[in-house]
């Protein structure tokens, strides 16, 4: 997360967060966006790395049926502001990999990687980017 990549744009990555050590796959992580990395200094002379993050919501609990892909959109509250978190580094996996639902309409020639997450609002989590994300995003049980 930067607000400037290499003299350029901003870069804000997606992430999976570990959210329950007892279930596997997607059941137990969120997949979040990345707005920053911060050190969180405490009174007992500790500090804590951490990252604001925005939640991303689950579109189904089930894979989509004709992609095998996990889909989800960006969370907000009742009243419209962003869900975000400040959550410990040690609770982020990896990167995650997302991949718009374009939809009928055509590609504006104006996306690019640092305003794709601003422009579209539902997306497949790609597990088809390597094969540690795919072991990662799935449970033995969505295998069969």
């Amino acid at each position: 997360a930067t607000p400037s990549w290499y003299g350029g744009p901003e870069h804000y990555d997606t992430v999976f967060v570990n959210m329950d050590n007892t279930h596997d796959g997607m059941e137990g992580m969120n997949v979040a966006w990345v707005l920053c990395f911060f050190l969180l200094p405490c009174t007992n002379g500790l500090s804590y790395l951490c990252a604001l993050i925005h939640w991303f919501d689950y579109i189904a609990d089930m894979p989509n049926e004709l992609t095998g892909m996990w889909m989800v959109k960006p969370s907000f509250l009742d009243n419209r502001t962003c869900h975000l978190a400040v959550v410990h580094i040690d609770t982020i996996i990896r990167a995650a990999h997302l991949i718009p639902i374009f939809g009928q309409e055509c590609v504006p020639l104006s996306i690019s990687f640092n305003n794709l997450l601003d422009v579209y609002h539902r997306f497949y989590v790609n597990h088809f980017v390597d094969h540690h994300a795919f072991e990662l995003s799935f449970s033995c049980h969505y295998l069969v």
